[in-house]
């Protein structure tokens, strides 16, 4: 076994502390990674305060993975010592499905194997990035372009995913209209690729309060949602609304501003029900739809997108004694716009 540091909650809504914990040793198709950054992602908060359901603990959260390759298993063929890589939000799969062998290992039929609070298949628990190394499966690692520093990439393998998947399905492009619901740590990566893509791109925001940073990173256009003329002015106008918070939300509200054929999709999971008015629905045959994270060949396109049109995550670097203060500053939506957790300090 390999002995690392890492940063752990002992059990729910408990701070986060140094400890160590123990890895694999590395095995035929393994590669060991020394992880350099990783991101917090409001599903570490969700998932360390048990928000979403009951947890496995101790737990190291962290699925925004970015480091170099320290050691390779002798059947690895796709990486050597010294490559760039980041690991998302799983790291194995089943395999064998339809969405496997489709390429969407993130709808295995069998669920994947989550990066943390998950059991792999030897029957331990996975522990997340907030630590000095971890050993993946060749499989499910991807590679990071030389185009993107590994701190602004690490966010990507999560908030990067989550918001180019959706945004490909759907047809963001020249000619169609995207709202963003929400300028934090998945809005400000979804409003730079829907840019990047040739979409003509709207901020939906509580306030104007971060309007200059929208309109920086490259939205045509930001509204106030807490102005109620903003849903008169803007009804019947996006082809895709895509919500990245984590608040319930007047849904009727929000797919009254979609055009007919238009699609509002969720990324962001209250951990509280929703309520949803089917007439909302009915008109203009508009769809209410969600999505995951994406397949590993989808990430790997992605971050390959990004290093080709200059996309990164807007991040605020912090040392692990600043994790449990950065986990309030998120809930208070303070940072713009992802922490990053420097592993050097662990």
């Amino acid at each position: 076994m390999i002995t690392v540091a890492a940063y752990a909650t002992p059990a729910a809504k408990a701070p986060l502390a140094r400890t160590t914990i123990e890895r694999r040793p590395v095995g035929e198709h393994d590669v060991l990674i020394d992880i350099a950054f990783v991101g917090i992602c409001h599903s570490d908060i969700h998932q360390a305060r048990e928000g979403w359901g009951s947890a496995i603990f101790p737990m190291v959260p962290g699925h925004e993975i970015a480091g170099t390759v320290a050691e390779t298993g002798p059947g690895v063929t796709r990486f050597a010592v010294g490559d760039r890589v980041g690991v998302g939000c799983m790291v194995d799969s089943c395999r064998e499905c339809e969405n496997c062998r489709a390429g969407l290992e993130q709808y295995c039929a069998e669920g994947p194997v989550w990066t943390y609070n998950a059991v792999g298949k030897d029957g331990r628990p996975t522990y997340g990035g907030y630590s000095q190394k971890i050993v993946v499966d060749e499989n499910y690692v991807v590679r990071i372009p030389q185009g993107l520093s590994l701190d602004v990439a690490a966010p990507l393998l999560c908030a990067g995913i989550t918001t180019y998947s959706p945004l490909r399905h759907w047809g963001a492009g020249p000619g169609r209209r995207v709202a963003v619901v929400g300028l934090g740590g998945l809005g400000h990566v979804a409003v730079k690729l829907a840019h990047a893509l040739g979409a003509e791109v709207t901020v939906l925001s509580q306030s104007l309060r971060k309007k200059e940073d929208g309109l920086r990173l490259g939205a045509d256009h930001y509204y106030a949602t807490g102005d109620p003329k903003t849903f008169e002015e803007a009804a019947g106008r996006y082809d895709l609304v895509l919500n990245t918070v984590s608040a319930p939300l007047d849904f009727a509200a929000y797919l009254s501003l979609l055009r007919t054929d238009g699609t509002m999709v969720n990324l962001g999971l209250p951990e509280e029900p929703v309520r949803l008015t089917l007439q909302a629905l009915s008109g203009n045959r508009r769809s209410l739809s969600s999505s995951g994270i994406g397949g590993i060949a989808e990430t790997q396109e992605m971050l390959d997108f990004c290093a080709a049109h200059g996309v990164g995550a807007e991040i605020e670097l912090i040392g692990a004694d600043e994790i449990n203060e950065a986990y309030e500053r998120v809930l208070g939506s303070d940072v713009r716009y992802r922490f990053v957790i420097d592993t050097a300090t662990l």
